[in-house]
């Protein structure tokens, strides 16, 4: 296992990547392009995370962190948009905005 691996944020990223993926799959016809942008934002946080984990430098590792940051926060507001047009249920919008708002928790401490 590699170091990023271990990391909580990383396991909570992956998480939220299979919850994306089922979203994906639930949600109506005609909403192509956001589901590929929710798809895309959500993969980005964890490739972020583990790209952040082999910087060497500290400045490095922290943008790449803010990096993937912006990504969980893209996804909240992907999500936010699919709950408006009828998309998602809200406890499937509410389960995955909680765990956003973990993975931006500790990926903001990882910033500084």
């Amino acid at each position: 296992m590699l170091s990023f691996q271990k990391l909580d944020v990383y396991q909570r990223a992956v998480e939220f990547l299979a919850l994306a993926v089922e979203i994906c799959r639930d949600v109506p016809r005609g909403n192509a392009s956001v589901l590929d942008q929710l798809k895309r934002a959500a993969l980005s946080i964890s490739l972020n995370i583990a790209e952040a984990a082999g910087r060497t430098g500290g400045a490095d590792a922290q943008r790449t962190y803010a990096i993937a940051r912006g990504s969980a926060m893209e996804c909240a507001a992907i999500l936010d948009a699919l709950l408006v047009l009828r998309a998602v249920s809200a406890p499937i919008h509410r389960s995955g905005t909680e765990l956003l708002g973990r993975i931006v928790a500790m990926l903001t401490t990882l910033c500084r």
